[in-house]
C-alpha cells in the first residue's frame, strides 16, 4: 500500500499590471488606465470520499496552477487564475518537508487545505495617479506564487482495529465477520497492506481494519514497523487477536501490547478486546485455560472464537458494539504523532566504557525500550536480547570489549553480561 509519498506544488503567480492610458475620441490625453492583474491561482488538497490509497501519486507528484492574467486597458483587471485541487484520501496528514511541520490533518470527507497560496495580482498604473502624477508610468508585477515539498502520510480512517502478530487470522476473521476480502493465506505476512471492511449489526455498521502482523522491534522501525503501527492511530478500539496455535500466546500478547506502548504510548490505553483465536484447533484448546488464567488478574475478558468455523463470532460482534457504543462522542484525533521514520538520533545508540568490566548502552529508544520491558518474565528478557541483536548493540559491545559476568547499564538497569 503506497501510504506516504513526497509531491511538489507550486501556487500561480499574480498577473501582472498594466501601463495603459484613455485615448478615446475626446480625451486624447487621458488619465491613467491600467487595470490590475489577476491571483494566481492556489494549489488546495481536499479529501475526497472514495480514495482509500495514495497510489495516483506514484504517477504524478508535481501540480503547478495557472497564473493570473495580465492588466488590461480600460482599468480592465485580468482574470483570476481557478485554485487547482489536488484529491487526497481522507485520512490524510501534510507535513512540509523543509520544516517538519504538519500542515494539515485531512480526517473527514470534504476537510481542505491550502497548501500553497496563489500570487496577487500587480497593480495597474491607475493604481498610482496622484495629485502630482496624474500620468504615472508605473505598475506593479504580480507576486511570485509560493512552492513547497510536501510529504502526505495516510493514516487509516477505521473504527475498529485488528492486531496481532502474524499469521494470528486476522485477514480471515475480518472476511468473515465483514464483507471485506483481503488475501488469505497460511503463512505470515499474507497481509502487506490494512484492509477495510464493514461489520453489520441490525441497523448499524463499523468500519474495521485488519492491521498487517506486528514484529518485535515494529515501534523502531524495523520491517514495515512504522507503516503498520501509523494506522493503529486512527482507530478507537482494537480487537487483540490471539494465534490460539502458538506456542506462547501469552508472549505474543504481551509483545503487541509493548509495541504498540513503545511506539506511542496513549495507544496503551486503547479499549481492546482480546480474542483467543483457532480454538477449533487441538494444541488452542489445550493453551486457553492457561491464557485465560493469565489475562484475569489483569481483569481482562478472553472470547474464544474460530475464523475458520466461526464459532463466537456473534459474541465476538456484539461485543464489539457494546464496547464502541460505551466509547466518548467524539474519537480523539492524534496530530502530533511520530511521522514517517524516526529522526537518526533516536535510533543511534553509543557504548560508554565506565570502568574495567562495566559498560553503558546510550540511546534514546534503547532506553525507553529497557523501561518499558516485563523484567520478571523471561520470554520478555529474551525478546529484548533480540532487539539488541537486531539494532547492533551486541555486536557493538563485543567490540567494546565485553566478557562473561561483564555489567551492562541500560537506562536504569543493571544487566549481567552472558554470551
Amino acid at each position: 500500500m503506497l501510504d506516504q509519498v513526497k509531491i511538489y506544488v507550486r501556487s500561480g503567480d499574480g498577473g501582472d499590471g498594466a501601463i495603459a492610458f484613455r485615448r478615446e475620441k475626446y480625451a486624447p490625453h487621458g488619465g491613467p488606465a491600467g487595470g490590475d492583474g489577476g491571483r494566481g491561482g492556489d494549489v488546495i488538497l481536499r479529501a475526497v470520499r472514495g480514495l482509500n490509497t495514495l497510489a495516483p501519486f506514484s504517477r504524478k507528484i508535481h501540480f503547478k496552477a495557472e497564473h493570473g492574467e495580465r492588466g488590461g486597458q480600460s482599468n480592465r483587471t485580468g482574470a483570476s487564475a481557478e485554485g487547482l485541487i489536488v484529491d487526497v484520501p481522507p485520512g490524510t496528514v501534510v507535513r512540509d518537508v523543509a520544516t517538519g511541520d504538519v500542515v494539515a490533518d485531512l480526517v473527514r470527507p470534504g476537510d481542505s487545505v491550502v497548501a500553497a497560496r496563489g500570487g496577487r495580482g500587480g497593480k495597474g498604473n491607475a493604481r498610482y495617479a496622484t495629485s502630482s502624477n496624474q500620468a504615472p508610468r508605473v505598475a506593479e508585477k504580480g507576486e511570485p506564487g509560493a512552492e513547497a515539498w510536501l510529504i502526505l502520510e495516510l493514516r487509516l480512517i477505521a473504527d475498529v482495529g485488528i492486531v496481532g502478530v502474524p499469521n494470528a487470522g486476522k485477514s480471515t476473521l475480518l472476511s468473515v465477520i465483514s464483507n471485506a476480502r483481503p488475501k488469505i493465506a497460511d503463512y505470515p505476512f499474507t497481509t502487506l497492506e490494512p484492509n477495510l471492511g464493514v461489520v453489520l449489526m441490525d441497523d448499524r455498521d463499523l468500519v474495521v481494519a485488519d492491521i498487517p502482523g506486528l514484529v518485535e522491534g515494529a515501534h523502531l522501525g524495523v520491517g514495515l514497523g512504522h507503516a503498520f503501527l501509523r494506522h493503529v492511530q486512527r482507530t478507537r478500539l482494537l480487537i487483540h487477536l490471539i494465534n490460539g496455535a502458538s506456542q506462547d500466546p501469552l508472549a505474543d500478547y504481551n509483545q503487541i501490547n509493548q509495541e504498540l506502548a513503545l511506539y506511542d504510548e496513549r495507544l496503551r490505553e486503547r479499549p481492546q478486546i482480546v480474542a483467543f483465536n483457532k480454538i477449533d484447533l487441538p494444541e488452542a484448546q489445550g493453551r486457553l485455560e492457561a491464557f485465560k488464567k493469565a489475562l484475569e488478574a489483569e481483569d481482562v475478558e478472553v472470547l474464544p472464537i474460530s475464523g475458520a468455523t466461526r464459532q463466537g463470532l456473534q459474541a465476538l460482534i456484539q461485543r464489539v458494539f457494546a464496547v464502541y457504543d460505551a466509547l466518548p462522542d467524539q474519537p480523539p484525533i492524534i496530530e502530533t504523532m511520530p511521522v514517517y521514520d524516526l529522526p537518526e538520533e533516536q535510533l543511534t545508540f553509543t557504548i560508554e566504557t565506565m570502568e574495567v568490566g562495566v559498560f553503558r548502552v546510550v540511546g534514546k529508544r534503547i532506553e525507553r525500550a529497557a523501561a518499558m520491558t516485563y523484567w520478571d518474565y523471561e520470554e520478555a528478557i529474551l525478546r529484548f536480547q533480540r532487539m539488541l541483536d537486531t539494532l547492533g548493540v551486541t555486536d557493538a559491545l563485543r567490540r567494546a570489549g565485553v566478557k562473561e559476568g561483564d555489567s551492562v547499564f541500560i537506562g536504569e538497569h543493571e544487566l549481567e553480561w552472558s554470551d
